[in-house]
């Protein structure tokens, strides 16, 4: 599963080993131009770049931090994890869309990002149904003591901003979260290696 949007160019890699003893054991950071936060572009830069900076002003007046909706979405099964986030602004109320996962099964929450209130009924998808990579990012989750919210908390101290998404990504055969964070005017994205994923 990859929520976290990828940038058209890395202008900076900085690598903080051990950023907390009981985080992931990397982080990097980097930062860039998205390509757009949600939704597919029609090539327009400065299109994409108004529909970039309503979404980031969306978030940033939202009531409800991208930890709370994980933890609202968690509450709904008992031992369920995040397995995905993202901030979605681009419709009517803002909302969080989370995916937890639970007893072989992958729940999808949309929690109002100004309530807290889950929004519409819950569903849910049997892992059985998910493609092999996706079963696979899963099942790696499930065997790592590391959270989604610990490498949100990591990632929003390493980029010194606030987190507007995170989850899972497979990059060159390792397993990572991979947050994306609002610094200032900048979107970064922070991938983090759990330790222990890379023997998965």
């Amino acid at each position: 599963m990859t929520t976290a949007k990828r940038w058209t160019s890395r202008l900076l890699a900085i690598a903080l080993p051990a950023l907390l003893l009981a985080g992931p054991a990397q982080a990097i950071v980097t930062t860039g131009t998205p390509t757009a936060l949600h939704g597919d572009t029609d090539g327009d830069a400065e299109a994409d770049r108004q529909a970039v900076s309503r979404e980031i002003e969306r978030f940033r007046s939202s009531s409800i931090s991208i930890s709370q909706a994980m933890a609202i979405a968690e509450a709904r099964h008992a031992g369920a994890t995040t397995a995905d986030v993202s901030f979605d602004g681009a419709s009517g109320v803002p909302v969080y869309r989370v995916k937890t996962l639970h007893n072989d099964r992958i729940w999808r929450h949309t929690i109002n990002a100004a309530t807290g209130e889950l929004v519409g009924g819950e569903a849910a998808l049997p892992l059985a149904e998910l493609d092999l990579d996706d079963r696979s990012n899963l099942a790696a989750l499930g065997a790592i003591k590391h959270r989604l919210a610990d490498a949100v908390h990591v990632a929003e101290r390493a980029a010194s901003g606030k987190a507007i998404s995170g989850g899972l990504v497979r990059e060159r055969g390792r397993l990572n979260f991979a947050i994306v964070v609002i610094s200032g005017d900048n979107l970064k994205e922070v991938l983090l290696e759990p330790p222990g994923a890379r023997a998965r």
